[in-house]
Order: C-alpha cells, then sequence, then structure tokens
C-alpha cells in the first residue's frame, strides 16, 4: 500500500455509533480529549473518523473498519463541549494506529475497496416491503411512534442506514452492517437482526450479541 494512498485522520471510538457514507450523525463531545480533536479539525480539514471499539478497556481495541466523517456544522458551548454534526464520507479500514502526542488517537486509513461512491442498485420490490413490514414490528416491540408515511417516501439507502444507525442493535450487528459490501446485503443483515432480537427473552428492549 503506497504511503500516499492512506489518509491520516484523527478517530472517535464511540460504541454502537455507526456513520454511513452520505448519512448524518450528531454528536454532543464533552470529553476533554475530544473536545481537543474537535478544535484541531476544525482548524484543518473537519474530519474524524467514527471507528467502533471493541472492548472497554482504555484504550480499547479497534474495529478495522470505520467511516470518515467531515463536520457539516459545530456549536460550541460556553462551557467548552461541542455539538456537531458529521457527514458520512466514505468507510476505511485502519491500516495502522499513528504514534501521535495528540491526547486522541489518530489511525493511518486505507479508502481503497469500498465502493461508497458509487450509485446503489434499488432494492427489490419485495425485498423493499420485507424490510418495512420488519421495521414496523421492530418499532412496536419497542414502543416507538414512527411517521411511517414519510418512512415510505425514503429512498433505499436513507432507509436502511437510518434503521441501521438507530435501532439498539449491540456493537457486533452494528459492525457487520457497517462492514456490509452493498445496500441489498445490508438490509438483508438488518432484517435478520431485528427478527433475532424480537424473539429473544426480554424481546427487541433486550438487546443480545450477535458476534
Amino acid at each position: 500500500m503506497p504511503e500516499t494512498a492512506l489518509l491520516r485522520v484523527p478517530i472517535f471510538p464511540l460504541a454502537g455509533a455507526l456513520l454511513f457514507p452520505g448519512a448524518q450523525l450528531p454528536l454532543h463531545i464533552f470529553e476533554p480529549r475530544y473536545r481537543s480533536m474537535v478544535r484541531d479539525a476544525l482548524a484543518s480539514d473537519r474530519l474524524i473518523g467514527m471507528v467502533q471499539p471493541r472492548d472497554q478497556r482504555d484504550p480499547p481495541a479497534l474495529f478495522e473498519v470505520g467511516c470518515l466523517g467531515r463536520i457539516a456544522s459545530a456549536e460550541e458551548l460556553d462551557d467548552g463541549r461541542y455539538n456537531i454534526v458529521l457527514e458520512g464520507l466514505g468507510r476505511f479500514r485502519i491500516a495502522r494506529e499513528a504514534a501521535v502526542e495528540t491526547p486522541y488517537r489518530q489511525v493511518d486509513a486505507d479508502r481503497s475497496g469500498f465502493a461508497d461512491g458509487e450509485e446503489p442498485d434499488p432494492l427489490g420490490l419485495a425485498q423493499r416491503a420485507e424490510l418495512e413490514r420488519e421495521a414496523r414490528r421492530y418499532a412496536d416491540a419497542l414502543g416507538y411512534s414512527v411517521d411511517w408515511e414519510a418512512v415510505g417516501r425514503l429512498d433505499d439507502e436513507m432507509l436502511v442506514n437510518g434503521i441501521a444507525q438507530i435501532a439498539p442493535l449491540d456493537v457486533g450487528s452494528k459492525q457487520a452492517l457497517l462492514e456490509a459490501p452493498d445496500i441489498a446485503e445490508r438490509c438483508d443483515l438488518l432484517v435478520q437482526f431485528m427478527q433475532f432480537q424480537r424473539m429473544v427473552p426480554g424481546g427487541a428492549d433486550g438487546p443480545e450479541t450477535m458476534q
């Protein structure tokens, strides 16, 4: 891998927080190290990599695949905290972690191997209908109130990625959704995960591991 093909980016390891290409992720930044990260990003290219941690150690081990985001908006609060919105640009694979002096971690990210800039093929009618049907059952099990008319107007990519972002699935399931090669496979996985979680003891509000 040529060095020029790698991109040095700060990372924000946050379990359960998925960012997809083209999607947006609002974040409240309160830890001092991540306030520093946001300040530095705003002063340069506004880029932050979202990565899920594998464990609860400090620092945690990281999953290899994350998503690069650009700060689309930022509000600095009086006490130094930030409210930001990240816009997903594309997935990356961690080539290596960089040895840096910053209080936050940085990696050399490899963005090759992901077809995130291409227009996805549309879902089949039956596949789309199954996703919407299962999403209704899942939302009902969670007690969510959903504007299904508005949901029906979403395109396939926004629908699949939107559900994947907000569904209270475990870290392993979220990572599998992020790493799915295309929207159709992500859709199939999402339906399986929602069905499984509805059927386990405790119901949809009791996440079970899918690892």
